[in-house]
């Protein structure tokens, strides 16, 4: 009876060893990181991102150009003309800052919502052949590798630049 009580636990530890290392050979890491900033759909959505901002900064340098050159000029003149026309300019002067200052405001969101539209799809596009590498190669779980602090497991990330074509 002590013989099969020893044998039983025996088994139960050789088991759960067993289901311990299985349980780490199911698991491997990506660096999400590297691949996004290699795949070519998201250079191309980095560049079309750059050019939308340049473009806000060249209008927004514009914008506050004229401001500068309107608030100069009505400083000038400001002791040649009536009181009434001083104050008509310093409130356009302040309809033209806060202009300034909305259209940074807009500028800035658009931009944002344009960088979500156009990388969504590719995050989504890279996880699905993570999601695919890890599952033909057998594992459960997939950790983004840029998060770990030990990865010693396999190491998919040059598999997922395979399937995604680079």
């Amino acid at each position: 009876m002590k013989q099969i009580k020893t044998l039983l636990i025996a088994a139960i530890l050789i088991l759960g060893a067993s289901q311990t290392s299985n349980a780490q050979a199911k698991t491997a890491h990506v660096n999400v990181s590297e691949i996004m900033s290699k795949l070519p759909a998201m250079l191309d959505a980095q560049k079309q991102l750059e050019k939308l901002s340049a473009t806000y900064d060249a209008d927004y340098k514009k914008m506050a150009e004229e401001f500068q050159t309107k608030l100069k000029k009505y400083d000038t003149e400001s002791a040649t003309v009536t009181e009434a026309i001083n104050a008509e300019r310093q409130k356009e002067v302040q309809d033209m800052q806060k202009r300034i200052q909305d259209f940074g405001q807009n500028a800035q969101k658009e931009l944002q919502q344009k960088q979500e539209d156009i990388t969504k799809p590719i995050y989504e596009k890279v996880r699905a052949s993570i999601q695919k590498v890890g599952k033909a190669k057998g594992f459960q779980y997939v950790l983004d590798g840029a998060t770990l602090l030990l990865a010693d497991g396999p190491d998919l990330t040059a598999d997922v630049k395979k399937d995604l074509g680079f």
